[in-house]
């Protein structure tokens, strides 16, 4: 498969398919999310779209997606990034919302801007939810683009699976869950090294009871 078979070059489909999606997706959904935490009237104007689609389950986007861009990249990139964006939108409005009330009267009382609000209080707040969702939707992501590529894809991880799976190629499809498996892993690895760099300054329970 490796060298007979371009497997590096379908690891880099899937992988570079992930990236784009989680790009877009991420910063679709915490941009939204952080302008309906912070405006009632920006959440009443999105909230209704977008709790329906959200109970639309992204594979059923996928023929219709197919139908609008092909098979190529883009229409996997737009349904994976939606994927990305229901959580990280939810998880971030609702992280704004659930800001210590105290934290935000003791910074009205220190006369502090907006700007400064947002930077030193209300980030801090929900930094650790945003990363947490981040690493979840990393995981989502990844188990959605196999099922993608195997319904409408000539490369990619899910188009090497269903082919193994069509074929009956037991060790092809044994090889592809190891090597999906261990890149989800190392995505998932990522995520957690920069969580632990952006939240260095957070002092929790250690996981150790005595």
């Amino acid at each position: 498969m490796l060298f007979k078979q371009d497997l590096l070059w379908d690891i880099w489909a899937s992988v570079f398919i992930i990236g784009q999606a989680f790009v877009y997706g991420a910063l679709l959904g915490v941009g939204l999310g952080f302008a309906a935490g912070l405006s009632h009237r920006v959440e009443l104007l999105f909230s209704g779209t977008i709790n329906t689609i959200r109970h639309i389950p992204s594979v059923a986007w996928i023929p219709l997606v197919v139908v609008w861009l092909g098979l190529g990249a883009p229409a996997k990139i737009v349904v994976i990034a939606k994927s990305i964006f229901i959580p990280v939108f939810l998880n971030t409005l609702q992280a704004i919302r659930g800001v210590d009330h105290n934290f935000i009267e003791l910074a009205q009382a220190l006369k502090l801007s907006k700007r400064q609000l947002i930077r030193r209080v209300i980030l801090p707040a929900i930094l650790p939810v945003i990363m947490v969702t981040l690493r979840y939707s990393a995981g989502l992501a990844w188990a959605l683009v196999v099922i993608a590529e195997g319904i409408s894809g000539l490369e990619g991880m899910g188009f090497l699976i269903f082919r193994a799976q069509n074929l009956l190629m037991t060790d092809q499809l044994l090889v592809c869950m190891v090597l999906i498996g261990v890149i989800g892993y190392a995505l998932d690895r990522l995520l957690y090294m920069a969580q632990r760099r952006l939240l260095r300054w957070q002092r929790g329970f250690g996981g150790s009871y005595a």
